[in-house]
């Protein structure tokens, strides 16, 4: 199964640079090279189902219909029904919370997926069976479930709204907010300085 790097990965593959959305894995190489990395076969269908779990993961943890809010609007969502065919709309409801759409989509990836135990000299060991191009995208969605069981509250949005990243927080207290302090939490910090400066100089002041 993939570990918790590689979810990492495939969720923080749609960030922000320059104030506009990246996605990392519509280039067709490059996630053909992340899912050879990971034991996939690269091709059409396994891209679809890859974007498609990456999609409804990211809709899942933000609430929100395409991850984190992209600066200045809402993106692009290609996350549920037929592989690269869904509406934004379909995704979240307005209270910001995943609607049943966003459970569908991970139910399409999982449909007809089994583990079934063999014996080994170990004991049993256990195997997924799932089509061949829609495995990794099926270990996508376990990895996902692995860390929400091994970790409960710890991986989530980056609490700058204008970041589409995520953070898997390690730490003992479970306090973190962003996804790097160098990036958002001083980016974020400087710029509350700055609001309350202009708030107690009050206007006409230097």
């Amino acid at each position: 199964m993939l570990d918790d790097q590689a979810l990492m990965q495939a969720l923080n593959s749609t960030p922000v640079v320059d104030g506009r959305r990246q996605d990392l894995w519509q280039d067709d190489q490059e996630l053909d090279r992340w899912a050879r990395e990971h034991g996939g076969l690269g091709g059409d269908e396994e891209r679809r189902w890859l974007r498609t779990a990456r999609d409804a993961l990211q809709a899942m943890e933000s609430g929100e219909p395409d991850g984190p809010g992209e600066p200045g609007g809402p993106g692009e969502s290609d996350a549920l029904g037929t592989p690269g065919a869904a509406s934004t709309a379909d995704v979240a409801d307005a209270t910001g919370e995943p609607d049943a759409s966003a459970e569908a989509g991970l139910r399409r990836v999982l449909a007809g997926v089994r583990r079934v135990p063999r014996p080994s000299g170990s004991g049993i060991e256990w195997h997924l069976e799932a089509p061949a191009e829609r495995g990794l995208a099926v270990e996508l969605v376990l990895a996902w479930a692995d860390v929400k069981e091994r970790l409960p509250g710890r991986l989530r949005p980056c609490g700058n709204p204008e970041c589409r990243l995520f953070l898997l927080d390690r730490s003992r207290a479970n306090t973190a907010r962003w996804c790097s302090m160098k990036t958002c939490g001083n980016r974020l910090k400087a710029r509350r300085h700055q609001a309350r400066t202009r708030e107690t100089s009050g206007p006409g002041t230097e």
